[in-house]
């Protein structure tokens, strides 16, 4: 009985302390202000408590990420055109494309703060990443003669990374649907331009 309610209590807890980075992440002025003991704090619980649910800043910046990233990434698992699977790759791709850009910009303090490192080195080896660079990666390969769809991906992706989207939306207040038009027409026109040799 013990066993099980020190479960609960530490599903509780993790609930409690990834809700409280979320709303400390949707209101910071900047990704740095974010801190463990802030989140503790916020979430009511003691700070050892959030090292031992997340190991370190970088894991609850990555737990938050994931939960938020969910309900997308269903959709571009099993879900209807334009994400899902049966969509025709030359409009899947600018979709799934559009579909990150939205969620970077929903999500920009956490995004900055995921990429930056987050304290875990290289942001082109994280988790997140790599899973959308294999996923735009095989849907290039669909595509007739479009070659190198390894970097090809990478180069999509480097025109959704959050610091980016920062300066764009942020210092240079380019309006949303400006930004998703101009990224619509970018994907446009690389995936139907023809042969892409590499």
């Amino acid at each position: 009985m013990t066993e099980r309610r020190s479960r609960k209590d530490a599903a509780r807890n993790r609930e409690a302390v990834l809700a409280a980075a979320d709303e400390l992440f949707t209101r910071c002025g900047s990704p740095e202000d974010v801190t463990m003991a802030g989140v503790a704090a916020a979430a009511g619980v003691g700070k050892g408590t959030v090292f031992r649910a997340f190991g370190d800043r970088a894991g609850l910046l990555r737990a938050l990420y994931e939960v938020r990233l969910e309900p997308l990434r269903e959709a571009v698992e099993t879900g209807p055109p334009p994400l899902g699977p049966t969509t025709p790759p030359q409009e899947r791709v600018p979709a799934l494309l559009d579909a990150v850009l939205c969620f970077k910009l929903d999500n920009r303090r956490l995004a900055l703060a995921l990429e930056d490192g987050g304290g875990s080195g290289s942001p082109y080896r994280a988790e997140h990443y790599e899973r959308w660079h294999s996923l735009l990666r095989a849907v290039l390969e669909q595509i007739p003669g479009l070659m190198d769809s390894d970097f090809t991906a990478h180069a999509l992706l480097a025109a959704t990374r959050a610091d980016l989207v920062e300066h764009l939306a942020g210092e240079e207040r380019v309006p949303r649907e400006a930004l998703r038009a101009r990224l619509a027409n970018f994907t446009a026109r690389l995936v139907t331009s023809g042969p892409l040799g590499g």
